[in-house]
Order: structure tokens, then C-alpha cells, then sequence
């Protein structure tokens, strides 16, 4: 069984090396931000909010396409603490 230290390590590394610059800059300050202080709900939506591909994710954070409602939650987070320029 995967230990939460681990897990958050895991997340950590997951976030910055997404493939897409701007979803490495997006989740990677999030995380290095917030992630110690996520409950154990938030960190299971942030796993599933990043099993999701770039191509998805980057529309729902800019606007550009609508969020689906199993991930809104989380992304409100994470938008409300990295601010997209």
C-alpha cells in the first residue's frame, strides 16, 4: 500500500511533468502551493482531475470549454490559487 507521503510525491512529480508547459505551469504551482494542506477528498479529485488528458484539461481552465461536473470542484481550487494571465 502506497504510503501519503508517497502519494504526495507521486502527485508532485505527476503535476510538473504533464507534457503541456502550460498544464506543467497550471498544476505544478498548485500543488507546490497547496498540496500538503489537501484533504484526502481533494487529493482523489486531483489524481482523477490528472488522469484526464492536456488537451481536455487546458480548455476547462481557460474557459475555452465547459468543466465536467465530477472535476468543477477541484478546478475551482486550483483556479482560485494559480492565476491564468
Amino acid at each position: 500500500m502506497e504510503t501519503h507521503e508517497h502519494r504526495l510525491k507521486r502527485l508532485k512529480i505527476r503535476a510538473w511533468r504533464r507534457g503541456m508547459k502550460e498544464m506543467d505551469l497550471i498544476l505544478g504551482t498548485f500543488v507546490d502551493q497547496q498540496l500538503e494542506g489537501l484533504n484526502a477528498a481533494d487529493l482523489d479529485a486531483l489524481e482523477a482531475l490528472m488522469a484526464e488528458n492536456d488537451t481536455d484539461l487546458y480548455p476547462w481552465f481557460t474557459g475555452l470549454a465547459e468543466t465536467p461536473p465530477e472535476h468543477a470542484s477541484i478546478l475551482q481550487k486550483i483556479k482560485g490559487d494559480v492565476k491564468l494571465h
